[in-house]
């Protein structure tokens, strides 16, 4: 699929983006342009792949900014949108710039690559666009209707929409992974939300395999939903301290772990879907299914069933101990 195709990632410099350069160049692709306004990541990314300097190209460029998101849209074939706005606080405390990032960014992505003529665009969302109670979660929400609501309004444009659905990722910027190691090394002790909470996560390897899938299977309007694993937050904490002491020589014993409550617009349990949703869900093997309301019923392979139960997480769904130890180790997260 991506064999000798023009590749536009935008936000290509992020945890996610990075991975997915790095899984799409072994397609041998005629070109990859990396957009991103972090000048210093692309000069990194620049570095390590030096010997695919034929191959990628680095467009200093922000999504608000239309005329640069066309740009860096011609002649491409496919687009993976992944740039945002995605820090809970952050967006809380200035809303209108996640507005500004996420919703308007995205109506930019979607008139730049129906005005290009791209194959496909794939937009990344995220499980805090179920029922939000916070603003990114529901700059999240918009944004995905704008990327279904695409499909509608494109007319005789051929550009296929979707969208995919996943919770957090290990180990990026920003993420809890390498905030509680910074902790144990520079204060000694770990601050947790709540140890019971619980949340979708995944390894950077499985998010992008299983985008790269949804985005063979997109016919246009859809929201790819992820089967994620669940884990605790309680877990996550005792392995990061038992792991990084270990690491760095530290007594395990002197970290101990702090709980300060929920921060603002912040949820103690995720949901994959709401319950509308989840009636009319298509299910595979490996992901969930919610097709556009401006589309009618569409045939996709390796459908198990029609409609499925709400997941709401429960505690006995977290995987176990061992199997997140394995996870983060092998991915080298700390």
């Amino acid at each position: 699929m991506y064999t000798g195709k023009r590749i536009l990632i935008i936000g290509g410099t992020g945890t996610i983006g990075q991975q997915m350069v790095k899984e799409l160049l072994a397609y041998n692709p005629k070109v990859i342009r990396v957009f991103s306004r972090d000048e210093y990541k692309q000069y990194e990314m620049e570095n390590e792949y030096r010997e695919y300097h034929k191959q990628l190209r680095f467009l200093i460029g922000d999504v608000r900014d239309y005329t640069r998101v066309q740009r860096a849209m011609e002649n491409i074939d496919y687009v993976f949108h992944l740039a945002a706005m995605k820090h809970v606080p952050a967006c809380e405390y200035n809303p209108f710039e996640a507005v500004q990032t996420n919703v308007i960014g995205t109506q930019n992505v979607i008139q730049s690559a129906m005005q290009a003529g791209v194959k496909k665009v794939l937009f990344t969302s995220t499980d805090k666009a179920i029922s939000p109670t916070n603003t990114y979660g529901a700059t999240k929400l918009t944004a995905e209707r704008l990327i279904s609501a695409a499909e509608y309004m494109k007319g005789p444009k051929s550009t296929v929409f979707s969208s995919v659905r996943f919770g957090n990722v290990m180990g990026s910027r920003g993420s809890v992974i390498p905030l509680f190691k910074k902790q144990i090394l520079e204060k000694g002790y770990i601050t947790v939300t709540d140890p019971n909470m619980l949340r979708y996560m995944m390894t950077p390897s499985q998010a992008i395999s299983l985008m790269l899938k949804a985005n063979e299977l997109a016919q246009g309007g859809e929201v790819f939903v992820l089967k994620m694993p669940i884990v605790k937050l309680g877990d996550l904490a005792q392995i990061m301290i038992e792991e990084v002491t270990k690491k760095y020589g530290i007594a395990s014993s002197s970290v101990d772990v702090r709980k300060i409550g929920l921060r603002p617009g912040e949820k103690l349990y995720e949901e994959l879907m709401t319950n509308d949703e989840a009636v009319k869900a298509l299910e595979t093997e490996e992901m969930y299914i919610l097709q556009s309301i401006f589309t009618g019923r569409r045939k996709y392979l390796g459908i198990i069933k029609s409609g499925v139960e709400n997941m709401l997480p429960k505690k006995e769904m977290a995987i176990r101990k061992e199997m997140l130890r394995d996870w983060i180790l092998s991915e080298r997260l700390i």
